[in-house]
């Protein structure tokens, strides 16, 4: 069985660059390149925004991932937070997150996400999620072609439909200051 849902969210949130939100670890520590407190409070409710207790979704497109993937950290680009944005579901669920990708290999992500078990789950970055979102739609015109900097709070969604995918956006609504609007 190949994969018939992708959703696509941005990590969570960063440290701020005036230094007024750091980014820690789990434990706490100071870490630049993790979530901020608000980052890792986000990655606690996406627990159940993705695998609701009840099994009644926020949005009726949602779907329980059964598979994770991250961007992989590395020397040129460190940052763990799409890594951290999925412990805490990942943990839930008893799955591992798939960090064998990094930037700038999102058709590779794309092929293997499209080949995993069930719905599959992308935590990336924003400069690059167009190109997630045109790997999988197989054209730039469907999806945005660029991931708002601020926004933290959107899922992309695409479903399989016969040869093609379909796109839709749901807003998280999960935090104070969560937007409700899309990306145009």
């Amino acid at each position: 069985m190949t994969c018939d849902k992708i959703m696509l969210i941005r990590h969570s949130e960063r440290p701020s660059p005036d230094k007024k939100f750091r980014g820690v670890s789990l434990d706490g520590r100071k870490n630049k390149e993790g979530l901020t407190v608000r980052g890792w409070q986000r990655a606690g409710a996406l627990v159940r925004f993705f695998a609701p207790i009840d099994n009644r979704f926020a949005h009726p497109a949602l779907a329980t991932p059964k598979a994770l993937f991250a961007c992989k950290a590395g020397p040129l680009a460190p940052s763990l937070r799409p890594q951290h944005t999925l412990w805490p579901l990942a943990e839930l669920l008893q799955l591992d997150i798939d960090v064998d990708y990094y930037e700038g290999e999102e058709p590779a992500l794309v092929e293997k996400a499209m080949a995993s078990p069930g719905p599959a789950l992308i935590a990336w970055k924003h400069l690059t999620m167009h190109k997630i979102a045109n790997a999988i739609l197989g054209d730039q015109t469907t999806a945005p072609q660029y991931w708002p900097f601020e926004r933290v709070d959107l899922v992309w969604i695409f479903d399989r439909r016969g040869d093609g995918w379909t796109f839709a956006q749901a807003p998280q609504l999960l935090l104070a200051g969560d937007r409700a609007d899309v990306v145009a």
